[in-house]
């Protein structure tokens, strides 16, 4: 079996940092900056390995964690100036993923970059969302009429929408899965169970199990995995944060089921464990089991994502890597809609970029 990337061995035991050569710590820093977790690495040396850190590394981490601190403060500015937004409607803010792991000091921002602000919205009030921030300076942008229909009528978003003088982007959600997809998690159960944050009036996050499995949806649903080790990674902190919650482990298996994503959660929970070493109890390792596809899926979806999940670095691929991210590619457009929908969505895409269009 081909030995684990550098990256992965650190994320599992940062301990790992003390035994790196110097070509070690050269394949450590191209990794982590492919998927995404230069700063998280940084972050994990000063804790760990301090004394350790190669010199060559310092700058690097430097920058990581510069670049992460400014990601930080104007994340913080946008949460604010969204809340205003939609607070002028009477709504409330809930923050979802990277912006909600911020809000609530969750260790999963730690060292974490943003390219937009996720938020949920009731379905019945997403015009209302659109305008608050429309009046707020955010509007929609580079989107054709299709794509435009393709988010309002099949998707569980807004199309992206982006503020015109800072530029930041914040996507407004409905849902969490769009509204063609296998799966229909009930997204009036999520909001009602979101959470206020001390000192942030009319801000709340998901409830800590809906939190986890949102991310596990996201990630085990997602057809582009470029990210898909840092999201993992996020996974993995936000489980051993919300372990020593009573009742944690029951209740994120019994929420799967009710939010209709088992699978995911499942996933979620196979390949934290198996990649990063999440301590899953095994009591609650056995129970997923039952949520597993059949064997050969199984072993399938092991070589698929056993791959896929990995720095999308040219040492960490073999020759089938390539072929398991668009095999997940395909499985994820299945899973988001109906093979009528989606041989239309494709063939419009196929004639537009054969046109030469954006």
């Amino acid at each position: 079996m081909r030995a684990a990337p550098v990256l992965v061995r650190v994320l599992r035991d940062p301990e790992r940092l003390r035994e790196l050569s110097l070509a070690e710590w050269d394949l450590l820093l191209r990794q982590a900056r492919a998927a995404q977790l230069l700063a998280r690495i940084a972050l994990l040396a000063k804790r760990h390995a301090p004394d350790a850190i190669a010199p060559q590394a310092v700058p690097h981490f430097e920058g990581a964690l510069l670049v992460a601190q400014r990601h930080r403060e104007a994340v913080e500015w946008e949460i604010t100036q969204i809340g205003q937004a939609l607070g002028s409607a009477g709504l409330p803010l809930i923050l979802l993923k990277g912006a909600a792991y911020l809000a609530a000091g969750a260790p999963a921002a730690s060292g974490r970059s943003f390219a937009d602000i996720d938020i949920l919205v009731p379905k019945a009030r997403i015009n209302q969302a659109e305008a608050a921030l429309m009046m707020h300076g955010w509007a929609t942008s580079h989107h054709s009429a299709y794509d435009d229909r393709y988010y309002r009528a099949w998707m569980h978003e807004l199309p992206p929408m982006q503020h015109g003088r800072r530029m930041t982007v914040v996507d407004v959600h409905h849902a969490i899965l769009p509204t063609t997809a296998s799966s229909k998690p009930d997204s009036a159960r999520l909001i009602a169970a979101a959470r206020p944050l001390p000192g942030r009036p009319g801000v709340l996050v998901l409830a800590p199990v809906d939190m986890v499995i949102h991310s596990a949806c996201h990630l085990f649903h997602e057809e582009e995995l470029e990210k898909g080790l840092r999201d993992l990674s996020d996974l993995d902190l936000l489980l051993r944060d919300f372990a020593t919650l009573p009742g944690f482990w029951s209740e994120l298996l019994a929420r799967a089921s009710e939010l209709d994503l088992e699978r995911a959660v499942f996933y979620a929970l196979r390949f934290s464990a198996h990649l990063l070493g999440t301590p899953v109890p095994p009591a609650t390792l056995q129970a997923a089991a039952r949520l597993a596809p059949g064997p050969m899926t199984m072993r399938l979806m092991d070589a698929l994502y056993g791959r896929a999940l990995l720095p999308h670095h040219p040492s960490c691929g073999d020759g089938f890597t390539g072929l398991a991210r668009r095999l997940l590619f395909v499985r994820a457009h299945w899973l988001r809609m109906p093979p009528g929908l989606l041989v239309r969505h494709l063939a419009h895409k196929a004639a537009v970029a054969a046109r030469g269009e954006e």
